[in-house]
């Protein structure tokens, strides 16, 4: 692929998602279609991650 079909191709699907958002990012689903990653989803992923953080066993309490 050349860098010019590239370039043309990502200044095309730039259009395709929605402008009231800013994109972190691209993910491309099953279907082949581009899903913009927002900062909106970033930090709601964090979030669900902080939920369900628990602390790791000690490797001493982990051996007995």
């Amino acid at each position: 692929m050349s860098p010019a079909y590239s370039r043309q191709q990502r200044d095309t699907t730039h259009h395709s998602f929605d402008s009231n958002f800013e994109t972190a990012g691209f993910l491309i689903d099953e279907n082949g279609q581009e899903i913009a990653i927002t900062e909106q989803m970033i930090q709601q992923a964090c979030a669900d991650l902080e939920r369900q953080w628990r602390p790791a066993r000690s490797r001493v309490s982990a051996a007995r």
